[in-house]
């Protein structure tokens, strides 16, 4: 029976996640399968690869062919070495202990490796925070200035009504100074004629 080691898609549309398996190679792609070997999940950064070693090269020693993608994932996760390294044990060209060695200082490179690059992320998350606040500040910064100029405005246009309006006050109290003054200088004047014309009248009386 040819064995196929292989991806099995689950999750939902839009966020799939695959079990990795060792499933007969005549069966649909998420039929039945005989083992499940691991998990990948594409969709976190970097993507999450669970896979039990020791399981896939067993069947890749007993003669399973990985698909290219599944291939891949072996390689990353050290199996496709292993397989290798084990295949030098069974020819004498390596010991257990050498076996062991090489594929272990594999493994601690390939650790080092990922965590560097998580902390690289690391590192981009908190810049590209850093720059979201930035810029936060900033606009919450421009509302602010923005608002102080409205309110400035608005002062602005409080103020000159109020000051129009005082100058219009001021005016109307001069022209009525002005119009009780004119008053009572005709009041004088009409004062002073009515003596005079009174003593025209008695001088013509006379006459």
């Amino acid at each position: 029976m040819p064995v196929k080691i292989r991806l099995q898609r689950h999750g939902k549309k839009g966020k799939p996640f695959y079990w990795i398996v060792a499933a007969d190679a005549r069966s649909k792609r998420d039929g039945k399968f005989l083992e499940k070997l691991g998990i990948y999940n594409p969709n976190t950064n970097p993507a999450t690869i669970d896979l039990n070693v020791d399981g896939a090269v067993k069947w890749l020693t007993n003669g399973a062919q990985p698909s290219d993608t599944a291939k891949r994932l072996l390689s990353y996760k050290g199996a496709l070495l292993k397989h290798h390294l084990l295949g030098g044990l069974r020819k004498g060209a390596l010991t257990e202990e050498q076996v062991a060695e090489k594929f272990n200082a594999w493994v601690a490179e390939k650790d080092a490796a990922v965590a560097a690059k998580v902390s690289g992320l690391t590192q981009e998350q908190e810049v590209e925070k850093a720059k979201a606040l930035a810029a936060e500040k900033a606009v919450n910064e421009k509302r602010v200035s923005d608002a102080q100029a409205l309110e400035a405005e608005a002062a602005a246009e409080v103020a000159a009504a109020e000051a129009a309006e005082i100058a219009a006050t001021e005016v109307a109290a001069t022209e009525e100074v002005v119009a009780e003054e004119a008053v009572a200088t005709e009041e004088v004047v009409a004062t002073e004629e009515a003596p005079a014309e009174e003593a025209a009248g008695e001088e013509t009386k006379e006459a």
